[in-house]
């Protein structure tokens, strides 16, 4: 049988149904065309908004690693009993070279934590790091504790322990060696770890300094 043939022999409600089926065709086409474009122009203009709108206290506060170091009790004896206060050191940074510490004190844990963490986000200091560990070994003091801090090779990870893991970590230090001698203090560990970072320099900071410049590195 030829087109022609079945075509005659088509009822109407066949032939209407067909040319609906095309004309929806047509139309959901049409539609998916409308709706990619109105997602492009949807999408750019997130981008824009993401890149043009500073940052917000929320992702700031998603970035920034924070750890608690100690937490201390103490008693007061009064006529009443005993009252209580706490006080907590907390150890912030953004894991990319900025790292700072913080004490609080109040009568409540959330609260003396809470104080220490926005102390310790308003005294950060920058640290040189180079290849995920530092430039050169380096010797920090504060009080009676000492820390000696050396640089390892990729993959060693972090080899310290209680103030000094918390605060090479948080600077962004992927790879060192560490040694905490004398006191065993928090606080001092905590604080004789900031200073010995405070002490590195890298090579092109040092070559400045001298007043010479590095030299160009030739193709084997």
């Amino acid at each position: 049988m030829s087109d022609e043939s079945l075509n005659e022999n088509a009822t109407p409600d066949e032939d209407i149904l067909a040319v609906d089926g095309d004309i929806i065709a047509d139309v959901e086409e049409e539609l998916v065309e409308a709706g990619e474009v109105r997602f492009d122009k949807l999408k750019k203009a997130e981008e824009i908004l993401r890149s043009s709108a500073p940052a917000s206290f929320r992702e700031a506060a998603e970035n920034t690693f924070e750890k608690v170091v100690h937490i201390n009790r103490c008693s007061k004896v009064v006529k009443g009993g005993r009252r209580f206060s706490f006080s907590a050191l907390v150890v912030s940074g953004d894991r990319e070279g900025r790292v700072g510490c913080g004490f609080g004190k109040a009568q409540e844990v959330s609260e003396c934590i809470k104080k220490s963490s926005e102390a310790s986000k308003k005294d950060m200091m920058l640290v040189n790091i180079t290849h995920n560990t530092i430039p050169h070994p380096v010797v920090g003091e504060h009080g009676g504790a000492r820390v000696k801090l050396m640089p390892a090779s990729p993959g060693t990870g972090l080899i310290a322990g209680g103030g000094v893991r918390a605060v090479v970590e948080a600077a962004g230090i992927k790879d060192v060696l560490a040694k905490s001698m004398g006191s065993n203090n928090p606080s001092n560990v905590v604080k004789a770890t900031l200073r010995a970072l405070e002490q590195l320099r890298t090579k092109e900071q040092i070559y400045s300094v001298r007043g010479k410049r590095l030299a160009d590195k030739k193709a084997l």
